[in-house]
């Protein structure tokens, strides 16, 4: 009996760390936006599903390989992101915060009703790409696509790590977030460092999206909408602005995800996630990797 619940654990921990990789990457993407422009991109689970239908279209009609279709919805997505940021944010980047959250707003509706309006609403079933091999460890099952899944995302949260602390890209970008004015003396472009954040924070969520769709089958043109707040759930968990918070923000909401389903209560799963956005902000607004910093009005 003992032997069993242990294996239920396990089980349980693995599931929840593939689902968690997945919102950390997408949670990665708020973070530096916010860190960089202090602008929560809530159009952002809808890259995720462009990237999503982006990676379908590679695998179906181009008959690409997971990671071919992986590099290719990543790229779409970096260009979508960098758009996205030049057409609708640069222009309001000095207005109030509430008229950027509500273009954001705004964005989000135009992705997701134009993907209806272009895809259909029909929901799709999302090609194997992987081979249907199972492990089994001391009675915890491994599924081939995990363990793809987990390393995909170990491997670009790896990427994204390096980049930022020790390419000279990277460094303009802490600079920038550190502060604005003194980067633009210091002749660092910042127009070009905001759209750099944007290409790589969409490219994150793109993989997120492929990720998602091979981990859950189906996808259609409102994915994005719960997983998208549910990464900003981890963000802020973690910490937003904070990069290793939103790592551990979306390995933690994972698996406490796992763990609900696991006691049975699978449809209460979205409400623990906003249980937990709304015990941090009462407890500790600044996030587990966060200062407390006063913000000046």
């Amino acid at each position: 009996m003992g032997s069993s619940i242990t294996q239920q654990i396990f089980q349980q921990l693995v599931n929840g760390l593939s689902l968690g990789s997945i919102y950390a990457l997408i949670a990665l993407g708020y973070t530096m936006v916010y860190g960089i422009v202090k602008l929560i991109n809530f159009a952002h689970g809808d890259v995720m599903m462009v990237g999503a239908y982006s990676g379908w279209f590679a695998i179906t009609v181009f008959h690409m390989s997971f990671l071919p279709a992986l590099l290719f919805a990543m790229v779409a997505c970096a260009i979508l992101g960098v758009l996205i940021e030049r057409i609708a944010y640069k222009p309001i980047r000095n207005a109030s915060r509430i008229a950027a959250l509500i273009t954001a707003i705004g964005i989000s509706l135009f992705l997701e009703y134009g993907g209806m309006l272009v895809l259909t609403a029909q929901v799709r079933t999302y090609p194997d790409v992987f081979p249907e091999t199972i492990y089994s460890v001391y009675g915890v099952i491994f599924k081939y696509g995990d363990i793809v899944m987990l390393l995909t995302s170990v491997v670009l949260m790896g990427l994204l790590h390096f980049t930022i602390q020790y390419t000279k890209m990277g460094k303009a970008m802490r600079a920038v977030s550190f502060d604005k004015d003194a980067a633009l003396l210091m002749g660092i472009d910042i127009n070009n460092i905001i759209s750099l954040t944007f290409a790589i924070g969409s490219a994150l969520a793109a993989a997120a999206g492929v990720l998602m769709g091979v981990y859950f089958n189906t996808i259609d043109p409102l994915m994005g909408l719960i997983p998208g707040l549910k990464a900003f759930v981890a963000a802020v968990l973690g910490g937003i602005g904070i990069i290793p918070g939103a790592m551990v923000g979306g390995l933690m909401l994972g698996l406490v995800e796992s763990i609900v389903s696991g006691l049975g209560a699978s449809t209460w799963r979205d409400a623990v996630a906003f249980l937990i956005l709304i015990l941090v902000l009462i407890i500790k607004p600044s996030g587990l990797f966060g200062k407390n910093v006063r913000e000046k009005v």
